[in-house]
């Protein structure tokens, strides 16, 4: 097996477990215990993983937050399916908040067939798509961030403690069943905080790849919403199903 064949399995196994074990890779890549120590090495020198005795952990970048652009790209299709499934729980004449985000944004198609539904949003991007289909929208003020098209700030979270929702659908970029949902930006996390407990129902949106993740703010704990997934991988399963529900689009 090449090189670039090991760090790519290596790679796709912490995408699985939060541990691979020297001992387990041994096994699956039939290479030398040396040449496995030395892919780890490499990895780690890249910023992959983080070297530990007997093997290796996923890299944790706590403070790093892709942009829309990166966020989109990125299992296009499975956001797709979880939006579908998350507007399906609405109900007519609903007041839900749509928090500014990638799979969210899915969200917004499947909308159109609600009947006086009432949509909160701190998204420049997705007010104004909410618009184009015609949906009766109110945007939070304060300052724009850029990378997230989120409004963010004081005068936002102040609005924000004003209102009252039905539901909650909220994008995150990590969740674990002992660090909670968590996001990069103290200022985002705080919203989508305020969000929640303004909400009847919170739930949040979380593909496969996003479970047992951990980034800088914490923003509420697992306890406090029902995930929405395209699956939650198999050795994570049953640590969630104990602390939240879970509504799979693949169960």
């Amino acid at each position: 097996m090449l090189t670039e064949e090991r760090h790519q399995a290596i790679l796709a196994r912490l995408e699985l477990d939060e541990i691979v074990k020297v001992s387990d890779l041994l096994q699956q890549l039939e290479a030398s215990e040396s040449t496995i120590r030395r892919d780890l090495q490499d990895l780690e020198d890249k910023g992959f993983l983080v070297r530990i005795h007997g093997g290796a952990k996923k890299s944790q970048q706590l403070g790093f937050e892709p942009n829309m652009t990166e966020k989109t790209a990125k299992f296009q299709s499975e956001k797709q399916l979880i939006a579908k499934q998350a507007a399906s729980v609405i109900k007519d004449g609903e007041v839900i908040y749509l928090d500014a985000g990638t799979t969210t944004l899915e969200m917004i198609p499947f909308l159109k067939t609600i009947h006086a539904l009432k949509v909160v949003t701190n998204s420049v991007k997705h007010a104004s798509l909410l618009i184009d289909h015609s949906i009766d929208t109110l945007i939070l003020g304060g300052t724009i961030k850029i990378a997230t098209n989120a409004v963010l700030g004081i005068t936002a979270s102040e609005q924000l403690r004003k209102l009252r929702f039905n539901r909650c659908f909220m994008g995150m970029n990590g969740g674990h069943t002992e660090a909670g949902f968590t996001t990069p930006d103290p200022e985002e996390a705080m919203i989508k905080q305020i969000a929640i407990e303004q909400s009847q129902q919170a739930y949040v949106l979380l593909d496969h790849s996003k479970f047992q993740q951990t980034t800088f703010a914490q923003v509420a704990t697992i306890e406090a919403a029902t995930i929405i997934t395209d699956y939650c991988p198999k050795n994570y399963l049953t640590k969630f199903r104990v602390k939240t529900t879970l509504m799979e689009v693949f169960a």
